[in-house]
This record gives C-alpha cells, sequence and structure tokens, in this order.
C-alpha cells in the first residue's frame, strides 16, 4: 500500500510540474505580437509560429499512443510539428509564413492535445496499477523537453526587435568586476562522470549514463567567467581578423558569415551597445560574455590557456579539497536564489560574482547558471551508452565530432536540469545560445 502511495505522490508530482512547464511556453508565446509570430529570428531555426505547435506535438507524439493507446486526432500537425532542426545541421529553411497553418488552427491542435493527454494522465493517476508502467519516464522527458524548448524560445526572443515583445525588462543588479579574474589551483582529483542513484533525482537522459570516474590532474580555472569586458579586449586587440588564434573550420566559418563581434554585442558609431531581452542598453562589461564555441576557443588561444574538460569542469565544480563530491558547487542543498541565476529568475545575464553562496568548495563561482559554459570536450557517449526507447535519436544523433558538451546552465535553465549529470551540447558556430566560458591552465 505504502508502494502504491508513493507511485501516486510522484505522478502527481509530475502532472503539477508538466503543468508548471507549460505555463513557461505559454509566458513566453504571450510575449509575441500576434505580427511577430511568423518572424524567424534565428535563420538556423525554425519560425516562431512552428514552436507554438512543436512543443504539444512532441507530447502527443510520444504519450498518446505508447502510454495511453490513444489515436491520432490531427495527423497532419502531428507530422508537421515533429521535428525542430539541429542548428547550422542540414542547410538553411526555406519556408516562407504561408507554408503555415494560422494561429487560431494550431490553437485549436493545442487546445485538443491537452484536453486529450490530461484526461488519460488524470485517470493513470486515478487507477496507478493499471497505467503504463513507463508513464512516470515518458512524463519526465516530455517536462524537460518543453523546459529546453523554453529556454530556446528565450534566446529565439531576444533577437526580435523590442517593439516585437511584450514584456519589462529585470531590475540593474549592481556588480564591480569587470576583468581580471583571480586564478583557482585544483589540486588533482577524481571526478564522477554521469548520473548517480540520489543525485539530481530519478530521471536522467541517455547521454548521462553510466557514471564513471576520472582522473584528473592539477590544474588552474579563472574564479569568475570571461566577461564582456575581457572579450572586448580581444576584440580591440584584432582577434577577429587574427586567423592564427582560430581553427581552420573556424576561421572559414568567422570569414563566411563575417562574424566580427559577439552575437548580442553591435556597434552604435563608437559605441558597443548589447541587445538584452527587452531593450538595448550600453555593453555591460561586468557581465558574462556570450559567445561560441569557436569564438570562446580563439579567446582562450589568444590568452595562451585553453578551455576546460567535461572532467576538469567537474573536478572544480562539484570536487572538495577532502576527495568527496557535491551535488551541486555549493553543497547538498537543493538549488534557490541564494547560489545562482537560474531557473527562469531573470531574463538577463546578472554581473558576475554576486551570489558567492553559490562557489564551490574551491572557491570557483557561477558555476551552475548565468550562462551555460563551454567545454573542449566533444559531445560523445559515455561507456555504457544505450539509447533511450522513449526517444532514441535525443543523443545518438549528436555523436558526430561535430558538438561541444556544456556544463552549467544560464538563467533561463529550469531548476531539475541542474542537476550534475544532465549535458548540454551545441556545435562550435552557434552564437546564440546563452554560453560564456572560462579559461583553465594545466
Amino acid at each position: 500500500m505504502a508502494a502504491t502511495t508513493s507511485a501516486v505522490r510522484v505522478q502527481n508530482d509530475l502532472r503539477s510540474r508538466l503543468a508548471d512547464a507549460r505555463a513557461r511556453t505559454d509566458q513566453l508565446f504571450a510575449m509575441v505580437r500576434p505580427e511577430a509570430m511568423y518572424e524567424r529570428p534565428v535563420r538556423e531555426r525554425h519560425r516562431l509560429i512552428f514552436y507554438l505547435g512543436h512543443v504539444e506535438a512532441f507530447d502527443w507524439n510520444l504519450l498518446s499512443g505508447r502510454a495511453f493507446g490513444l489515436p491520432s486526432f490531427h495527423k497532419i500537425f502531428d507530422d508537421l510539428f515533429a521535428f525542430g532542426i539541429d542548428p547550422v545541421g542540414g542547410g538553411l529553411p526555406t519556408d516562407v509564413p504561408s507554408d503555415w497553418p494560422q494561429r487560431p488552427e494550431i490553437d485549436a491542435y493545442r487546445f485538443e492535445v491537452r484536453r486529450h493527454l490530461d484526461s488519460a494522465i488524470d485517470n493513470a493517476l486515478r487507477h496507478p496499477s493499471d497505467a503504463d508502467p513507463s508513464l512516470r519516464t515518458l512524463l519526465q522527458v516530455a517536462i524537460e523537453h518543453r523546459l529546453m524548448h523554453a529556454e530556446t524560445l528565450a534566446y529565439l526572443l531576444q533577437r526580435l526587435p523590442a517593439g516585437e515583445k511584450l514584456g519589462e525588462p529585470d531590475a540593474p543588479r549592481p556588480g564591480a568586476l569587470e576583468g581580471n579574474s583571480p586564478w583557482v589551483r585544483i589540486p588533482a582529483g577524481a571526478a564522477t562522470l554521469g548520473w548517480c542513484p540520489g543525485i539530481g533525482g530519478e530521471f536522467g537522459w541517455d547521454n548521462e549514463f553510466a557514471a564513471h570516474t576520472v582522473d584528473v590532474g592539477e590544474f588552474a580555472i579563472e574564479k569568475y567567467d570571461v566577461t564582456n569586458a575581457d572579450f572586448l579586449q580581444f576584440v580591440e586587440a584584432g582577434g577577429y581578423e587574427d586567423g592564427s588564434l582560430w581553427e581552420d573550420t573556424d576561421w572559414q566559418w568567422r570569414q563566411r558569415e563575417n562574424v566580427e563581434q559577439p552575437a548580442f554585442w553591435y556597434r552604435q558609431g563608437n559605441v558597443w551597445r548589447y541587445r538584452a531581452m527587452f531593450l538595448d542598453i550600453p555593453l555591460p562589461k561586468d557581465r558574462p560574455v556570450y559567445v561560441s564555441h569557436a569564438e570562446a576557443s580563439a579567446y582562450a588561444v589568444w590568452k595562451g590557456r585553453k578551455l576546460p574538460s567535461e572532467a576538469q569542469f567537474h573536478r572544480a565544480a562539484y570536487g572538495t579539497p577532502s576527495g568527496q563530491e557535491r551535488s551541486y558547487p555549493w553543497g547538498d542543498d537543493a538549488p534557490d536564489e541564494r547560489h545562482g541565476n537560474f531557473d527562469f529568475r531573470c531574463w538577463d545575464p546578472e554581473p558576475i560574482g554576486v551570489r558567492p553562496e553559490g562557489a564551490s568548495a574551491f572557491g570557483v563561482d557561477d558555476l551552475v547558471g548565468n550562462g551555460w559554459e563551454w567545454t573542449r570536450t566533444p559531445f560523445a557517449p559515455f561507456p555504457g551508452f544505450a539509447a533511450m526507447p522513449a526517444y532514441p535519436g535525443y543523443s545518438a544523433n549528436f555523436f558526430d565530432g561535430k558538438h561541444f558538451v556544456m556544463k552549467g546552465g544560464s538563467a533561463r535553465t529550469a531548476r531539475c536540469m541542474l542537476r550534475r549529470s544532465f549535458r548540454n551540447w551545441f556545435q562550435p558556430h552557434y552564437p546564440y545560445v546563452y554560453a560564456t566560458f572560462r579559461c583553465v591552465e594545466d
């Protein structure tokens, strides 16, 4: 009886979390003025109207047949909105706005998806012994997929002109540090990569398995992320014109796309400005810079350093001088606002170092929240990897040596994905994601 009660409690919690995740994406779509819904803020991505249907179609395609045996009520939309597009992969989209259905049709589809699924979920909660045994995992896949898209939508919307959005900017938070980050020595030790029982909840994506230990040699790491002020020195020193600092493919991309500064920067006369979510502001020099992997790597070469490996990030973030490891940089307490800028708390990054209670045991700040952190580690399977049956292409399609692991999380990363084992990844020439970096020296 106790086990049944526990299962019901967990599934009810998942039902509540699904509702919260829907509220996140609903909030973002409500920010977009109707005339802007057919815009494409990032050329490698679909138009915004696609995502309005996609997050619902994904849930329907995942849950309807597999968990509940529900027949399709709109197969055309199930297929149309099924798959997104990998950034910088397979060419650019060529569709026009008129290729897409009208908003009322998509809203009607969304309503019916939620109505059918919610009824089936509620019935499963009332009769847990009859529910599909995979339902709990499938709901977690649906929740985290939607929350990932909430972050994707945020950076897409940040590319829209301010007049096409509705919302209020964050209250400014004072900061003092702009550059010259101190260095922290990390002694040699072990780092556990991958999902471990009891750390970060019961769910993990397939690329998080299996847990294994890696020996990490001694190294030094910057206490803070590279700031806009730091990166401005690279820009003014001609870093974007010096091909010797860039990998060959990165340099070809920089030249082909005429990349001359970070994607969130622009120049107005002789003044650098920053495109925040709801307004453009003078370049905030004390905030972490958001750049592509290619730009971060070139900066590191310019400094005579390199990006950390995934294992080095883990050692700096979760290791301790005693050799034990923590669930989070600050310890084992659940994440809250003392520890960092995450879980949709802000629209934009904060100044570095303003949440010292989130520092690691070694005294490294901002390792979780305020910006994903690039590593030099190619995204690849861990030993023992097995594709997730519910979503077999989630990771395996990207084990191609052309994607790099990111760790940590941004201001728009949900709390559940701050677990130690979570791995994000992107191609090196995609500059729009909320990704920063720091350098290491061996």
